[in-house]
């Protein structure tokens, strides 16, 4: 997917995300041994209207990825992929629940989708086509087989009570780089031209003409989410992941806002009532800015992959930046046994990985790249 490039090659891109509940013994265990074993449902940031020229489909797929199931709805509807709509990615190894759009010209087409682990719930008009980022977030119920014999739930529930109270650190998941960083090292091969021309390579050009943009956007991404994963890590190994230092950037939980934190004993304030989070960088043109050690830290970030603070700036039109918190709150978790193992049950916003989630309890190395 990515020509070779000396420099990217020379980056340790497995990075050690320390466990924010290291100290508390693991159950171990089997993620997605079946597809039933790891159940997602989306939640739409809006309801389809119930009028307009699209329909919301409302579809479960079951050991059926992300391109199979736009494959499966082009063919079966006879539509391009470019008209579907869906609001997020999910697994191919579970079961799961999401919103399609299409257009409603095919309404009479849609008996015809069920099959090949695919089913039609409902369909419901809507004004719009459904677009990236249009969710709320995600249920998931979680079985987790194959744990230890000892004293499983109870390690289970100390890890929980220890997560309700302080969040976890909100990762990528491993997924996000590709196979063996293939997706990462072509995004890291994209921004290192930058450090020798403020102009785009005749490669770069071609490459663009190909019609690769999606996948340009998808390795940006990545490295973005490296990078971040990078800063965050380090803020936990330094003991200051829940705490607010003078010049971070923080975000309003309720409404999204970002502001600047100046007053540091009254942000921390907030940040304790769970009023607002600190943020880390998703770096872009766009992104804003912290200030004093936080600035210090995304810098030095940038500074060990030989970054410069604006490579992202020539990409600007693929990804143009933002800020992301650095703890995530699971909502509702539960953790009970049952006769195959462990059952986890919690819900997470959007663009939060459920795997970060269950690698605090199973203690496993998701995030190594191994």
């Amino acid at each position: 997917m990515t020509e070779s490039n000396p420099f990217v090659e020379t980056l340790p891109l497995s990075i050690d995300c320390p466990l924010l509940t290291a100290d508390l013994p693991g159950i171990g265990g089997t993620l997605k041994a079946r597809p039933e074993d790891f159940n997602v449902e989306e939640i739409p940031a809006y309801a389809p209207s119930g009028e307009g020229e699209h329909l919301f489909l409302w579809i479960e797929k079951s050991g059926v990825s992300a391109d199979e199931l736009t494959r499966h709805l082009s063919r079966t509807l006879d539509i391009s992929p470019g008209e579907l709509g869906t609001a997020g990615l999910k697994d191919k190894q579970a079961v799961t629940r999401q919103f399609v759009s299409v257009p409603r010209r095919v309404e009479a087409n849609l008996p015809a989708i069920d099959g090949d682990g695919i089913r039609l719930l409902k369909a419901t008009p809507h004004r719009h086509k459904l677009r990236t980022g249009h969710l709320h977030g995600n249920r998931f119920r979680v079985l987790v087989r194959d744990v230890s014999e000892t004293d499983s739930l109870a390690k289970g529930n100390a890890i929980a009570d220890r997560v309700r109270r302080s969040g976890l650190p909100n990762y990528f998941g491993s997924q996000r780089f590709g196979n063996n960083f293939s997706t990462l090292k072509l995004g890291l091969s994209l921004l290192s031209e930058t450090a020798t021309s403020s102009e785009p390579s005749r490669k770069s050009r071609d490459r663009h003409r190909s019609g690769r943009r999606f996948l340009h956007r998808l390795a940006l991404s990545a490295a973005q989410s490296w990078l971040f994963n990078q800063v965050l890590a380090e803020r936990l190994r330094d003991g200051l992941l829940d705490r607010v230092l003078l010049g971070d950037v923080m975000q309003v939980c309720t409404s999204g806002g970002l502001f600047v934190a100046q007053d540091v004993a009254a942000e921390q304030l907030r940040f304790d009532a769970q009023d607002t989070v600190t943020t880390g960088p998703m770096f872009g043109p766009k992104m804003k800015p912290t200030q004093d050690e936080p600035a210090v830290r995304e810098q030095r970030v940038l500074d060990a992959a030989q970054l410069a603070p604006d490579a992202f700036r020539r990409y600007g039109h693929l990804t143009d930046g933002t800020r992301r918190p650095l703890l995530v709150r699971p909502e509702d978790l539960q953790v009970s046994a049952t006769p195959d193992g462990v059952l986890f049950e919690f819900t997470l916003p959007s663009g939060a990985y459920a795997t970060v989630v269950l690698r605090e309890f199973m203690k496993t190395d998701e995030l190594s790249g191994e």
